[in-house]
């Protein structure tokens, strides 16, 4: 999963082809529990291309996108937002699988 550094990036990576952007914080302990199957996420998902957004270095996008609960996974085809996870409950590989799957048909 690549890590979004800049605005500017974050907004570059979504332009193209379907893309996960998922917010997480490093005190979040719901963040700390999905993180050993994400990877195995990712690898299911191969068509879309998956980005973490640090939740506290990117407040005001955050804001700007009504996102208050993290984690919150939002996927973006060629730019629009088609979809989105926002939640502050703590979410199952399976819960997020199933997510994926009923975007990416």
């Amino acid at each position: 999963m690549k890590e979004l550094q800049r605005l500017e990036m974050y907004h570059e990576e979504i332009k193209k082809g379907i893309s996960v952007v998922m917010f997480s914080a490093d005190w979040c302990p719901d963040c700390r529990v999905i993180e050993p199957f994400l990877p195995e996420v990712e690898a299911k998902f191969s068509n879309m291309t998956f980005f973490y957004a640090n939740r506290d270095e990117f407040i005001d996008l955050c804001a700007q996108l009504d996102v208050f609960g993290i984690p919150s996974f939002l996927v973006y085809r060629d730019g629009e937002e088609i979809a989105r996870f926002v939640s502050k409950d703590r979410k199952t590989q399976e819960e997020i699988e199933q997510f994926l799957s009923s975007v990416s048909e």
